[in-house]
């Protein structure tokens, strides 16, 4: 009996380590790579974990972020995923590359 595998999707995470903090901010990477997305398409492949990716979409994925698909991609056994918990403030992984907002004080402080 062969093992079956599940994935983990890391596309957010790999971004936030890159800088890029909004899903807007692939649009233009990818269609100077000549694939046109919708920004909910893009939002979608960011936040949803994909059912279906072209290989063209995966590559310029990959060409973007300069990283690899083992980072991009986590394959894990079925039986050893565990139920995602969401945090407040973002995913997990994610919030602590988040730049800090900047507290503007009143004149004098």
């Amino acid at each position: 009996m062969t093992a079956k595998l599940d994935y983990q999707w890391h596309l957010r995470q790999v971004m936030a380590t890159r800088g890029m903090f909004s899903t807007t901010d692939l649009l233009a990477p990818l269609a100077e790579r000549g694939i046109k997305l919708s920004s909910s398409q893009v939002y979608r492949l960011v936040v949803d974990r994909p059912e279906r990716l072209s290989l063209k979409i995966l590559m310029a994925l990959l060409d973007i972020l300069d990283c690899t698909m083992e980072e991009l991609i986590e394959p894990m056994p079925v039986a050893g995923l565990a139920k995602k918990t969401k945090v407040v403030g973002g995913e997990a992984g994610v919030g602590e590359l988040r730049p800090k907002r900047a507290r503007i004080a009143p004149a004098g402080e």
